[in-house]
């Protein structure tokens, strides 16, 4: 009688340290949406001694197009010798978990080796894609937990893992795998019970959950951002960063250029042709426009048949230099019944403004690309214009 009652209690005071753990980790979720930090909040709970406790934790996602696991985070030390004094510092500085969250921005700006080889990762999600692979797909954990099992893996990421027991558990939102989590005890030998087992994978439901959050948090972000038809910025938010990166010009002392873009003669096309095929030519133009750019260059659909492009840290020279290679590449791309067109082709006009020699403030900025614009227009199209504080234009 007496020993069950004492089985009870232990029972009970693990159910009660699980749902506090759960409580806590499903508080520090909650006050963010970045999905970089939610893994950390996930994986430091499985690494932490006062969560889940297991020497190291590494998470991979599903791929946009779902055909391969990708590495995202990995959580534990890369040696004996490091888990010993990592351990050793949590203890003499009782760090609660609450304590080990809050790390995530030094953990962001020093990512352990562990970390980065994680994220050198891609698993192709196929039958022969390995175990990894094998607990996505099928959406059940896979506990390797002794020699006879583990001599029968072949398996080339745990090999570079240098694992030997472990366990992995997949990562579900309403009942679609979106990942898996492998969490081991390499240096403490501890073993992996059940419990433990049943503990990460009710955990790992629950993560799923906040993970998917995420995602549809930013992908709704991302649709109010961008232009329907193009895929790029929209006039709104091509307002605020170009307001943004005026203001990073402004404190770093450097020049920033602006190019508005319009498509000559459009109604023409679109009047002889139809909305559909104009847009088409839309759609292309932005492609040769986003694919003609840099990686800090910010392409937009400003309006209509309209784009606009910011170059952060580029001099007027540049500039037109860039310019210069959209407008040729559009002029020579074989665009569908382009012979309609009064040109003969279909073609686009520019026009540049730079900040600070030509305006110091965003309206006037665009103002003076416009001005510059309205000349490519009026000398025959199919140019690019500079804007000049003296000639008006050049």
């Amino acid at each position: 009688m007496e020993e069950d009652i004492n089985s009870y209690k232990r029972k009970l005071k693990r159910l009660e340290t699980e749902l506090s753990l759960l409580y806590e980790v499903s508080n520090a979720m909650r006050t963010t949406l970045d999905l970089d930090e939610i893994l950390y909040i996930i994986l430091t709970a499985i690494t932490a001694h006062a969560g889940l406790g297991f020497n190291r934790a590494l998470l991979f996602l599903v791929n946009e197009d779902g055909n391969c696991l990708e590495g995202k985070i990995a959580i534990g030390p890369g040696s004996a010798e490091e888990a010993g004094k990592i351990w050793s510092e949590i203890d003499a500085e009782r760090m609660t978990l609450e304590d080990l969250i809050s790390c995530y921005e030094e953990f962001r700006s020093n990512p352990s080796q562990l970390d980065q080889l994680v994220k050198s990762i891609k698993i192709p999600l196929r039958h022969d894609g390995g175990i990894l692979a094998l607990a996505a797909m099928e959406g059940m954990p896979i506990e390797v937990l002794d020699n006879e099992v583990r001599s029968k893996i072949n398996d080339l990421v745990i090999d570079i893992l240098k694992a030997d027991y472990f366990v992995i558990v997949p990562l579900k939102a309403k009942n679609k795998v979106i990942g898996v989590i492998f969490a081991d005890n390499i240096y403490s030998r501890k073993p992996i019970t059940k419990e433990d087992i049943k503990l990460l994978t009710m955990f790992a439901n629950h993560a799923g959950l906040a993970i998917e959050n995420s995602k549809l948090y930013h992908q709704t972000l991302h649709l109010s951002y961008t232009d329907s038809l193009t895929g790029i910025y929209n006039h709104g938010r091509f307002q605020y960063l170009l307001e943004e990166k005026l203001k990073e010009a402004k404190e770093n002392d450097r020049s920033l250029s602006l190019i508005m873009i319009d498509i000559d003669n459009f109604k023409n096309y679109n009047d002889n042709l139809g909305h559909p095929a104009g847009d088409e030519v839309i759609k292309k133009i932005a492609d040769i426009v986003k694919n003609s750019c840099r990686k800090q260059d910010i392409p937009a659909r400003y309006g209509g048949e309209e784009f606009a492009l910011i170059l952060p840290n580029t001099s007027k020279e540049e500039a037109r230099i860039i310019g210069e290679r959209i407008r040729k590449r559009i002029s020579d791309y074989p665009f569908k019944n382009k012979e309609i067109q009064p040109q003969g082709a279909i073609t686009v006009s520019m026009g540049i403004a730079t900040f600070p020699e030509d305006a110091e403030e965003k309206k006037e900025l665009i103002q003076k690309a416009d001005l510059a614009l309205f000349t490519a227009k009026n000398k025959g199209k199919n140019q690019v214009v500079v804007y000049s504080i003296y000639l008006g234009v050049r």
